[in-house]
């Protein structure tokens, strides 16, 4: 009788040992991908949405978070930006932005303008994979992949 009670917990735990420990989490090649922190990386500005309208970025803006320094830095398509910035829990706390003072091309200046409404406020952010989004609270969005 103790011989059967065993070959059936066998049974019937051997294929539920075996399901565990076959998922894939990242697209299929079985191992487990980190996920990336938004501080210690540049993130290239792909483009913003501003009142439902996307359009892309110009001039290769990016911005980078540094968590031991607290300050944002980057560049916002045509000037460098520098301001203080506290990550926590989803939310950045941008401070007021210092930046140089070109002139440039008014697709850059458009891109610049927009990203400026980021600082002086707080915003959530969310990173799916390499893509970084920032969201106002007047609802712009900003997204952002890895800078290579």
């Amino acid at each position: 009788m103790d011989k059967q009670r065993l070959t059936l917990a066998v049974l019937t735990l051997v294929p539920l040992v075996v399901a565990c420990g076959s998922e894939k989490t990242d697209g299929g090649s079985g191992s487990v991908a980190a996920e990336r922190p938004v501080t210690g990386v540049d993130w290239r500005v792909r483009d913003i949405t501003v009142n439902g309208t996307t359009t892309a970025a110009h001039g290769s803006p990016y911005l980078a978070f540094d968590a031991k320094t607290h300050k944002a830095a980057g560049r916002l398509g045509c000037n460098h930006v520098n301001a203080r910035a506290t990550v926590r829990a989803g939310h950045i706390t941008l401070g007021r932005a210092m930046t140089t003072r070109m002139m440039c091309d008014a697709s850059l200046m458009q891109t610049e303008r927009a990203l400026l409404g980021l600082f002086n406020h707080t915003v959530r952010y969310r990173i799916d994979h390499d893509t970084l989004t920032l969201t106002s609270a007047n609802g712009m969005k900003v997204r952002a992949v890895v800078r290579q």
